[in-house]
């Protein structure tokens, strides 16, 4: 049996040198007080690679709206916790932030709408978190 992890969503993605830049926009959005209490959450998370592949001016637009950043973090989140094997019997899910994301199989690989999930069930003592090689944008932003 495996101990129960004792790191949060948050403390578990800063101590992977990949999430640096999620981190980061989680502590600007104001989310990391969210992201490190009891509630469960299943985070997609983006490697520092996928934010690398955002257009700067995009990423900086994001930076400077709050609101929007926020949003797309949101988007990157499910309520409670979400092993892999669940995520690939669901088609979609509603995301915290209220829009749904889509999930599907292609060859060996899953993905959560375009984004290919690279690495899954990173457990943490609020959740989970699975990587992904992209930033999810929600409808309409």
């Amino acid at each position: 049996a495996t101990a129960a992890p004792s790191n949060n969503i948050v403390e578990t993605a800063a101590g992977a040198p990949q999430f640096s830049t999620l981190v980061e926009l989680v502590e600007k959005a104001g989310l990391a007080k969210t992201l490190s209490g009891d509630t469960k959450y299943t985070v997609f998370a983006p490697t520092n690679a996928a934010f690398a592949k955002v257009p700067k001016k995009t990423l900086n637009g994001l930076l400077e709206d709050r609101a929007a950043l926020r949003k797309v973090l949101l988007y990157h989140l499910l309520p409670g916790s979400v092993p892999a094997s669940k995520v690939l019997k669901t088609k979609s899910a509603k995301t915290a932030e209220g829009a749904k994301v889509q999930f599907s199989v292609r060859g060996k690989s899953a993905y959560v709408n375009e984004a290919k999930i690279i690495d899954t069930d990173i457990r943490c003592s609020n959740g989970i978190i699975h990587a992904i090689n992209g930033v999810l944008i929600p409808p309409g932003l």
